[in-house]
């Protein structure tokens, strides 16, 4: 077959099994991409989950000796929640980004890229071929947008011109020569409107982001979340979708035919208290199957805490001091405390005097410290207000 009926046959085949945009690109290596790696690794900007060697980034060659192509592929996912749950006191609710809706993507991906190197082997025999799906080395945004996906937005998102950003990428390298598709010519223009809207001015400047300042990567770490992030976090328990909510290209777009995609409310909007009593086993039954679930059960804990405390939820005051108390983990006492001294109050200043007895971590000490600094700084300044109305 000629190699441009390969490339229709496949677009065709893309079509039939669900993948909403099939792209082809050149297995050239990504020259400027490396450029800005490098520069991108000097000013430490990176998160630390990327493949470490640039050149198996940047060079398909590094993958497959004899690439000559990449298939690029993106499946678009649900921006809006049907009928979702509404916090209300004492009843708190956490929220999972978009990207953790629904079943794994990794998966969903995997399975129809999987599909489609099958029908490449059909159609020559010979094919060498290897899937990634974003924990592959090649990055998966560059390739989408060589193979005209879309553009590279100034918050480093893929805008397609016909899914916006809310769409998974994933990829192909082989060894068979397909013709490429021209990158799209549209830009964000004067646009930037993500920049503004940056809870922790992470987009430092268009397509840059400091990993190590966004939201999404923090909700992903497992030790202690510096404190100048965690008002910023609010009620997020996985992720972060300010940059793309706030984007004008996404506004209306809400793509719900991928059945996979489509969120249990109750697993993407849930109740705080409960996901901090949950063992290892309850987490994995109910959580497993999401994306969000990646790194276990801890940093979420995390998180519902932080978010316990930007609700300022008294009534979960004996739930943070039995975890102050009993938890083994010291980022979960030291968030506990932290979360009673930003929820204030006679229970919570008790709960913090008495783990100040027994604890011994360190860090854990310092919190419990500075959460009591801060309730008796408040304490004060309600005794002077007091004093000032009645004297």
């Amino acid at each position: 077959m000629h190699s441009a009926e390969i490339k229709a046959a496949l677009q065709a085949y893309a079509g039939e099994i669900g993948i909403d945009q099939i792209g082809f690109a050149s297995a050239d290596p990504f020259v400027e991409l490396k450029e800005r790696l490098v520069r991108h690794r000097e000013l430490g900007y990176e998160s630390g989950f990327e493949e470490p060697d640039l050149k198996k980034r940047t060079e398909p060659t590094e993958t497959i000796p004899a690439a000559k192509s990449i298939i690029a592929i993106a499946l678009a996912y649900p921006s809006k929640m049907p009928h979702p749950p509404r916090s209300k006191e004492g009843e708190y609710r956490g929220i999972f980004a978009r990207a953790s809706w629904g079943t794994d993507y990794h998966h969903v991906l995997r399975a129809k890229l999987e599909k489609l190197q099958q029908k490449l082997l059909e159609l020559v025999p010979v094919a060498t071929s290897e899937i990634m799906v974003d924990t592959g080395v090649l990055s998966d945004r560059a390739v989408a947008e060589r193979a005209g996906i879309g553009w590279s937005g100034k918050n480093t998102s893929i805008l397609s011109p016909h899914l916006g950003s809310w769409i998974y990428l994933g990829e192909m390298v082989t060894d068979i020569y397909l013709p490429p598709d021209q990158p799209v010519t549209q830009s964000c223009g004067e646009c930037t409107a993500c920049m503004d809207a940056c809870p922790t001015g992470a987009l430092v400047q268009p397509g840059q982001l400091n990993a190590q300042a966004c939201i999404a990567y923090l909700t992903q770490t497992k030790g202690f979340l510096a404190e100048q992030y965690r008002e910023k976090l609010g009620n997020r328990l996985y992720g972060c979708d300010t940059c793309q909510v706030v984007c004008p290209i996404n506004r209306k777009v809400n793509f719900t035919h991928q059945e996979a995609f489509t969120p249990d409310v109750e697993e993407v909007k849930p109740l705080l208290k409960p996901l901090l009593t949950m063992s290892n086993r309850q987490f994995k039954n109910r959580f497993g199957h999401m994306a969000g679930s990646w790194r276990g059960k801890k940093p979420l804990q995390r998180n519902t805490i932080i978010a316990l405390a930007h609700f300022k939820d008294h009534s979960s005051i004996p739930l943070l001091q039995q975890l102050l108390q009993e938890d083994p983990r010291p980022v979960i006492r030291g968030t506990s405390a932290w979360a009673l001294g930003k929820i204030g109050g006679e229970s919570a200043m008790e709960a913090l005097q008495l783990a100040q007895v027994s604890e011994e971590d360190e860090e854990v000490c310092a919190e419990i410290a500075q959460a009591l600094i801060r309730l008796e700084k408040e304490s004060s300044h309600r005794e002077e207000k007091e004093n000032v109305t009645f004297g």
